[in-house]
C-alpha cells in the first residue's frame, strides 16, 4: 500500500507539472485546448489555432503535449487506467477552476 501512494504522489506530482506548463504555453500562445479538435491541431504542428503568434512557445506546447500522453500511458501501466484517469481528470478540473474558459471546451471535463 506504501508504495502505491508513493507512486501516486510521484505520478501527480509529475503530471501537474506537466499540465501547468502546457496550460502556460497555451496561454501564450492563445490556444483553447479543450475546444474539440484543437489538440489535434497542435499534435500535427499546425499553428492555425493559436491566436496569438509565438513559434518557441507552440513548440514547447507541442513538446509537452507529447509528454502528457506518454505521462499518461505510464501512469496507466504503473497506477492502473482508473487511478489514472481520476488523477488526470483531478487535475484538469483544478486548472480548469484557476484558468476558466481561457482554456475553451465546456464546462464538462474533456477525455
Amino acid at each position: 500500500m506504501t508504495d502505491k501512494l508513493e507512486d501516486l504522489k510521484t505520478w501527480t506530482h509529475q503530471l501537474d507539472d506537466v499540465m501547468h506548463e502546457m496550460v502556460r504555453e497555451a496561454a501564450i500562445c492563445d490556444v483553447k485546448l479543450l475546444d474539440p479538435g484543437v489538440i489535434e491541431a497542435v499534435l500535427q504542428n499546425n499553428d492555425s489555432v493559436c491566436g496569438h503568434e509565438n513559434p518557441k512557445a507552440f513548440k514547447k506546447l507541442r513538446d509537452m503535449l507529447m509528454l502528457g500522453f506518454i505521462m499518461r500511458d505510464k501512469a496507466y501501466e504503473k497506477l492502473g487506467p482508473v487511478e489514472a484517469d481520476e488523477l488526470i481528470s483531478a487535475i484538469r478540473e483544478k486548472l480548469r477552476q484557476r484558468m476558466g474558459d481561457r482554456l475553451g471546451g465546456s464546462s464538462t471535463p474533456a477525455s
